[in-house]
């Protein structure tokens, strides 16, 4: 029986891993991919994007090397260039210390981490943030959020399907005016928070700029714990197809994690109420964070003719 005989056997929808497949029907595994189109590769990129983003949030500390082989476990033998260009497509980079930690921009200014030894005693005293990658159906998009260290509450997020500074900027300027303005804060040094536009503002307001080591994974733990908790317990378990879907999707979600979602290290109190109560008990506060923001994340990605 002919190969191509053979390569009609092998069905990407099948349950069965493509690695197994190709063994079952004696086809080299090089030959079956060295023969996809442009639109199967471009299928299968999704899928191992799906894959790696589910294990970097679960292992944060993958770097490309343990990407490929866990990849191959799953079935999809694939070389660590090709891991490396989509971990850095959705802005990845395991934890370990070592050169591609950070994505760093070389004439921006890096400046110092302020958090050693520093104990965080009360609301906006220092706030933090980072951007994650988040799967759709058919693409990805990426969000930024800003949360107070003490209370852990959320106080403003964006998402957007390109990594300029604009959207973290925005995201700022909403924290800003809904909330007021911490003493300190915190990022990593990632090119859209070293960026001019950005670290202006924090100047702007008298607001002192720390900066995550390199290499150093617990410097933001928290906002790397809220990234675990939307992916689980909210994107993985819907799927979101469209933009528009995911934005109202976290607009709920954000509301539930601040206002309704007990929080351990919080002694099982929610984030709001811990942001309230140490504010003077029963301060005010905007509950519409997330039903603001997202309506500006919508319309801000629609403007870009991103479904």
């Amino acid at each position: 029986m002919n190969g191509e005989t053979r390569m009609g056997w092998i069905d990407r929808g099948e349950g069965l891993a493509i690695v197994r497949q190709c063994e079952l029907a004696g086809v080299a595994r090089a030959t079956f991919y060295g023969r996809q189109t442009p639109r199967e590769e471009f299928e299968e990129d999704l899928v191992l994007c799906g894959l790696i983003d589910e294990e970097y949030t679960r292992r944060p500390f993958y770097g490309s090397r343990r990407m490929v082989v866990y990849l191959a476990r799953q079935g999809y033998v694939v070389n660590r260039k090709r891991v490396q260009r989509l971990m850095r497509l959705m802005s990845l980079a395991g934890m370990a210390p070592g050169p591609s930690t950070s994505v760093t921009h070389p004439g921006h200014q890096v400046y110092p981490y302020l958090l050693r030894g520093i104990e965080v005693s009360r609301p906006n005293q220092v706030w933090s943030t980072d951007i994650t990658y988040i799967r759709l159906a058919r693409g990805f998009v990426y969000l930024v959020a800003i949360i107070d260290w003490y209370s852990r509450r959320v106080l403003a997020w964006r998402i957007s399907n390109s990594l300029d500074s604009s959207f973290c900027v925005d995201c700022l300027e909403d924290a800003l005016s809904l909330v007021g303005k911490p003493d300190i804060f915190n990022s990593d040094q990632g090119s859209q928070f070293t960026s001019a536009v950005f670290t202006t503002i924090l100047k702007r307001e008298g607001i002192a700029i720390s900066m995550d080591g390199r290499g150093r994974a617990l410097d933001n733990i928290f906002v790397e714990r809220l990234w675990r908790s939307v992916k689980y317990e909210e994107v993985y378990l819907k799927d979101y197809g469209t933009v528009t879907e995911l934005t109202r999707g976290l607009a709920d979600y954000f509301a539930f994690y601040n206002g309704e979602r007990p929080h351990q290290s919080l002694d099982n109190r929610t984030p709001n109420t811990v942001y309230a109560d140490s504010l003077g008990g029963g301060a005010s506060i905007p509950d519409h964070v997330g039903v603001r923001t997202g309506q500006r994340c919508s319309a801000a990605i629609e403007a870009r003719g991103v479904a």
